[in-house]
């Protein structure tokens, strides 16, 4: 039997991409600092980015992985869809790749322009940055694995984050992991890893749309310790022994800087499903 893998492969064509604008928005050096501030660890934060504008977040203490969440700031049914992202960019992400949108919407939310981890590649261990492979940590899953409640999860982060914007836990969804490095083993199992070790890096995004953006510092930090740092040595703080702050910096650009930028206008679906 013929295999069918390369018309699966070809079912998709790439959807294009204007290369030459986003390394332009990367390469702008005159821009226009909106609003800078440092995420503490194990908290989370939100924050409203406009349609042409570019926030980046930073490690300036090291290592350390950041749980993201995106949504229309108009219209927070409209949310960043992580599983289309890996079916129309990849499980990893780095410059060029855009987040996309969940039904009826489907279309892209930001598209990344800088990340200093974009030539890391795969490391020995097979992992990669930037993961859209794993869930956020949560305390339903914490309390079945370790009997313990606890508040300073992804989920509880970006839950108290959200609120003051009029949103609920219901609307906080599956995330980016900016900065963390992941991947799947020979039993297809999924797999994280301590990377990258140094202070420094960065990853920007700019806005398609009108965004309301939350992050978290996880708990994990930067991974090093068996579920969220509980077992270290006795005496030490976990949150000194693997966590470190974030920092997040909202950019405009200047005049002129976005030409050639065309909002998505794509022809899309108006059916009625059948009904």
């Amino acid at each position: 039997m013929t295999s069918q893998a390369p018309l699966l492969r070809a079912a998709y064509a790439p959807i294009a991409i204007n290369r030459s604008f986003y390394d332009q928005v990367a390469s702008t050096s005159d821009r226009v600092l909106l609003d800078s501030f440092i995420l503490p660890i194990r908290s989370g934060r939100a924050w409203n980015v406009s349609a042409g504008d570019v926030f980046r977040i930073s490690t300036p203490e090291g290592p350390q992985v950041g749980d993201l969440n995106l949504w229309n700031a108009h219209d927070s049914r409209e949310r960043f869809w992580a599983s289309r992202t890996r079916q129309l960019q990849a499980a990893h992400v780095t410059v060029y790749d855009r987040l996309w949108s969940t039904l009826p919407f489907l279309r892209p939310m930001a598209t990344i322009v800088a990340d200093s981890l974009k030539d890391y590649g795969v490391d020995t261990e097979g992992g990669r940055v930037h993961d859209l492979l794993g869930a956020r940590c949560d305390p339903y899953i914490n309390k079945y694995l370790t009997g313990v409640d606890r508040d300073v999860h992804c989920h509880s982060n970006l839950t108290r984050a959200v609120k003051p914007f009029g949103l609920t836990e219901f609307d906080v969804h599956d995330v980016l992991n900016v900065f963390q490095c992941t991947g799947l083993n020979s039993e297809d199992k999924y797999f994280m890893v301590r990377r990258p070790r140094t202070t420094g890096h960065h990853i920007e995004f700019f806005a398609e749309i009108d965004l309301l953006v939350a992050l978290s510092t996880c708990p994990g930090g930067d991974l090093s310790l068996r579920m969220w740092g509980d077992d270290i040595a006795p005496g030490e703080d976990p949150a000194i022994a693997c966590c470190r702050p974030l920092k997040v910096e909202v950019f405009r650009l200047p005049p002129g800087a976005l030409d050639g930028w065309e909002r998505w206008n794509a022809e899309t679906y108006k059916g009625n499903h059948g009904l």
